[in-house]
């Protein structure tokens, strides 16, 4: 590698720690923030609506760790397309992918889903012990809202999931000189690789 090479590879493997760790940070930091935020809304607001401030936050907080996964992600296929060979030298960014090739699920979610979704029926609490109760109305709207956020969660993941083999994909191509594929949808089901925590 020249020298130009190696101070970028250095670039983006720092890129890779450092985004990695802020993304755990940033999750327990918004969970923090969220319980915070949800008790004083249940302490001081008595209307149901109000529930949707939390879930503000705590779908934020979300949206920010699944950009640095996805940063990380793809950053990781620049590596494992540009700077490993595939025949000669398998690098951390080739094992890391044929590890979750071989071994789907390996019980790490990066996304940190499941207490995202527990975060977002627990945010329901407030609404249902607020006096007066709330009417039918209100349960529309704070449970629809409640629901989206859920749904953006499991979208996400399931792009996630596809993001290692379609960002493969695609540098393969850029590095072949020809026209990237087609950007994948919510609907794309090309690669069932589940995603690895870094």
């Amino acid at each position: 590698m020249t020298p130009r090479q190696i101070e970028e590879y250095r670039a983006l493997r720092d890129t890779i720690r450092e985004r990695s760790t802020a993304r755990v940070w940033v999750a327990l930091a918004g969970f923090v923030a969220w319980s915070a935020l949800m008790m004083a809304t249940a302490a001081f607001v008595e209307l149901p609506i109000a529930t949707l401030v939390p879930l503000l936050l705590l779908i934020l907080t979300f949206d920010i760790v699944y950009a640095l996964h996805t940063g990380v992600e793809r950053v990781g296929r620049y590596i494992q397309v540009f700077f490993e060979d595939a025949g000669h030298d398998r690098g951390w960014e080739h094992q890391a992918m044929e590890f979750g090739r071989r071994f789907p699920g390996g019980g790490i979610d990066p996304l940190f889903c499941a207490p995202f979704w527990s975060a977002i029926v627990l945010n329901l609490i407030p609404a249902a012990v607020v006096n007066p109760r709330p009417g039918p109305l209100e349960w529309v709207v704070v449970g629809l809202m409640h629901a989206v956020a859920a749904g953006r969660i499991l979208v996400a993941s399931r792009r996630a999931a596809a993001q290692r083999a379609v960002d493969l994909e695609r540098f393969m191509a850029l590095r072949a000189g020809a026209a990237p594929p087609e950007a994948a949808g919510p609907a794309d089901t090309r690669a069932t690789v589940a995603p690895a925590a870094r």
